[in-house]
């Protein structure tokens, strides 16, 4: 089992060069990145990094991705990217990109957003679309040696052909009785937004929660407090990472 290494601020502020081993769909728009990178064994699992990009002319793009993976001794870490309309980076990774190409990575940044095992729970994680995706790295790590904490993923996203990494969360919940899945669908037919019964729901799975960690749109993020705390969780306990409008 690996353990994360404590890094210096000096670290975290310096651009590390890192090389792509492996690119795979992941959904439709999303596409997993794995890089070979010295940062690889020195972040907490919901952290993230800055990643840079330089032309052949100079020109340099940046923008910062949320680490998918959790810290496991194989020197690499796993991004996975969302393609955006007119994104240079996320174009760059999910249409040009190949094994064997190298970018900057600068990191890992986060440290209130992030969880370990000795953290303790119960984990009460809640992910609008890509913003599951340092939830997942936390389900990692609970998976490599911390399955005894209970925990619940309230996940919304507008269909399941959209869901982030799917089919490992179902299985996770079918061969786990102390974590549970609920995925809330907002354009599928049958599909709903999530709302006080499934918030609920979860809780009664996990009981009180000792860490909530909440990561998505603004508009998610805030309807998703709210109702958590509706049920009774204290706002202090609550952890939130927010993106878009």
């Amino acid at each position: 089992m690996s353990s994360a290494t404590p890094v210096t601020e000096a670290v975290v502020f310096r651009w590390h060069r890192a090389e792509i081993v492996a690119l795979a769909p992941v959904t439709p728009h999303v596409t997993s990145v794995r890089l070979r990178c010295p940062l690889a064994e020195s972040y907490r699992a919901g952290q993230h990094v800055d990643v840079r990009l330089t032309a052949e002319d100079g020109y340099q793009a940046q923008r910062s991705y949320s680490i998918a993976s959790a810290p496991d001794g194989s020197g690499t870490l796993e991004l996975m990217i969302e393609a955006l309309p007119d994104g240079e980076v996320s174009g760059w990774f999910t249409g040009v990109a190949e094994v064997g190409d190298r970018v900057e990575l600068r990191g890992p940044i986060g440290g209130s957003f992030s969880w370990d095992g000795p953290d303790g729970g119960p984990l009460l994680l809640g992910g609008g679309g890509s913003g599951v995706v340092p939830l997942l790295a936390m389900l990692r790590r609970r998976a490599q040696g911390w399955r005894e904490i209970p925990a619940a993923l309230v996940y919304s996203v507008r269909t399941r052909a959209e869901a982030i990494a799917l089919p490992e969360l179902e299985r996770l919940a079918a061969e786990d009785a102390s974590f549970s899945l609920h995925l809330a669908t907002t354009r599928d037919p049958s599909g709903k937004r999530i709302d006080a019964g499934l918030v609920a729901e979860a809780l009664r799975r996990t009981g009180p929660p000792g860490k909530v960690f909440l990561c998505g749109s603004n508009r998610f993020v805030a309807a998703a407090s709210d109702l958590i705390v509706a049920e009774g969780v204290a706002p202090g306990v609550i952890r939130t990472e927010r993106f878009g409008a």
